[in-house]
């Protein structure tokens, strides 16, 4: 009888509309408990705290008076935006509704975009399901924050689907959005190389990318869609010099007390994520592409110095296609439950306070299983014949 119990919840677990269901309630609930959550204090000042929202949503506002997007509006929201002209334009839906209604809505996207992406991979169900419910606490993370992660996360997954179906005009329509909505989504492209159709590919890739970049035509003019690309540039510039977040830079300090030129480790970093590509005979390989796929998700948040505790669902999205897309390994196994625990479980309320204070956040743990697992992905790219797990149902 306890055999059988067994057996209908784990049934039951792995049902795509029960993952469905957590998945829209997650977002839900997070919108919800954002809005209900009392103001909280910065600089002097109350904000909500759904103040990344609304960063988002008045960016809007800010394009179409033809202010500059790049500058502090602290009787709105105490941060910066640090997005495209084109994003402020995305927002336009969420500026005219009201804050509890903008942020389920917003919540449910980012949410249901990475549920489709995993989805579309041409994987087998119950390792589409597993991905889901590994991710999930990431995403919960991600969308407490109102943070744009789950959304750039599923456009790229999505991208990749798409060229697996031979459809690359949507391939490069989503990773061209997760461009514009976080700029390291353009190492989407990349993916171009494993498909045959590379100039079509890349033909769309040139139309989507002015497309969106003049998008914002529609509302200001082309001298002020200028001055704002300037300002955004400038202030990626100024923003890459101030910090090391949980990434490779980060750990380099806090672990080792190194502080090397932050463009030698990305240079560093973006040799040895190329290097697989000279694989060519690999590129046929379905588990090869996908875990490439892992490789990008992965790198564009370890060696990313803003990466925040947020960005992580990105990553986590990446080690979870990673460890699924292989044969079982127990070493694979080992670095899987170590990124659940220091990645996922680390920022929760399972780790006491006082460890989080005096270990999780001055060690960077979080990003410690996620650059592990990359340079053993990356190894794995370079000198190994990566298999399917067969008996997970992958297929080729």
């Amino acid at each position: 009888m306890e055999q059988n119990f067994i057996k209908k919840l784990k049934k039951f677990s792995l049902n795509p509309k029960t993952i469905l269901i957590v998945y829209i309630l997650l977002a839900i609930g997070a919108g919800i408990h954002s809005y209900l959550i009392g103001p909280q204090m910065f600089a002097g000042r109350l904000y909500t705290h759904y103040n990344n929202y609304m960063t988002f949503k008045h960016s809007f506002i800010h394009l179409i008076q033809n202010k500059d997007l790049y500058i502090e509006y602290p009787d709105e929201h105490w941060d910066l935006y640090k997005y495209s002209p084109t994003f402020a334009l995305f927002m336009a839906p969420f500026y005219y509704l009201p804050n509890l209604l903008g942020l389920i809505l917003w919540d449910l996207i980012n949410s249901m975009i990475l549920y489709i992406a995993i989805k579309s991979l041409q994987i087998d169900e119950r390792a589409k399901s597993l991905i889901l419910w590994f991710i999930a606490i990431e995403l919960l993370t991600s969308i407490q924050n109102e943070q744009s992660n789950g959304l750039v996360a599923g456009l790229l997954i999505l991208a990749f689907a798409m060229f697996e179906k031979d459809k690359p005009f949507l391939a490069t329509l989503f990773i061209s959005i997760s461009a514009y909505v976080k700029i390291f989504g353009i190492l989407g492209f990349i993916l171009i190389l494993f498909y045959p159709k590379k100039f079509k590919a890349i033909s769309y890739s040139i139309f989507w990318m002015i497309i969106f970049a003049l998008l914002p035509l529609v509302v200001i003019s082309p001298s002020q869609l200028k001055f704002l690309y300037i300002r955004w540039f400038e202030l990626l510039r100024w923003d890459y010099s101030e910090s090391a977040g949980l990434s490779v830079m980060g750990w380099l300090i806090s672990w080792f007390k190194l502080n090397p030129p932050k463009n030698l480790v990305v240079i560093i970093g973006a040799v040895i994520f190329l290097i697989p590509l000279l694989n060519f005979k690999s590129y046929e390989n379905f588990i090869f592409r996908l875990t490439f796929l892992a490789s990008i998700l992965i790198w564009v948040v370890i060696f990313n110095h803003k990466a925040e505790s947020p960005t992580y669902v990105i990553a986590i999205s990446g080690v979870a296609i990673w460890y699924f897309a292989q044969k079982r390994k127990i070493e694979n196994l080992a670095l899987l439950i170590f990124a659940f625990i220091f990645t996922s479980l680390s920022p929760t309320d399972l780790f006491p306070k006082f460890l989080r204070d005096s270990l999780v956040i001055p060690y960077v743990l979080k990003a410690v299983p996620c650059i592990f697992i990359w340079f053993k992905l990356s190894y794995d790219l370079i000198f190994k014949k990566l298999e399917p797990r067969l008996d997970d149902g992958f297929v080729n």
